[in-house]
C-alpha cells in the first residue's frame, strides 16, 4: 500500500467537502475532504463511521449534542445514526466507513 499524506491530499482536492477515496483495507473504505468553515448537512448511514481529524477541528452535530472532534481524535458514528456538522469545522478529515 503506498504512503499517503492526507493533508496534501485534501489541500489540491477541487472543492471542500468533497471526499476522494483514497484505499481500502478490507471492507473499510478510506476517503480524506478539506473542511472550511462551513456548515454540513445531517445525514444517516447504514455503515459505521469513523470521522478522524487531522488537522483542524470538527464540530460534529448528534442530535442535540454537539462533540468537538480535534487534530489527532476520531469519532465513530454508529450505522442509522443522524450526524451534521456545524459551522466552524476547518482543517483535513479522514472518513473510514465500515
Amino acid at each position: 500500500m503506498p504512503l499517503l499524506d492526507f493533508a496534501a491530499i485534501a489541500e489540491h482536492l477541487p472543492a471542500s467537502w468533497r471526499s476522494t477515496r483514497v484505499g481500502q483495507v478490507g471492507p473499510a473504505r478510506i476517503k480524506v475532504l478539506r473542511m472550511d468553515e462551513q456548515a454540513y448537512e445531517e445525514e444517516t448511514h447504514a455503515y459505521n463511521e469513523g470521522l478522524l481529524v487531522i488537522s483542524g477541528h470538527l464540530r460534529l452535530s448528534i442530535g442535540e449534542e454537539e462533540i468537538q472532534v480535534r487534530a489527532g481524535q476520531m469519532y465513530l458514528v454508529q450505522a442509522g445514526v443522524a450526524h451534521g456538522v456545524l459551522a466552524g469545522s476547518h482543517g483535513t478529515l479522514v472518513i473510514i466507513d465500515v
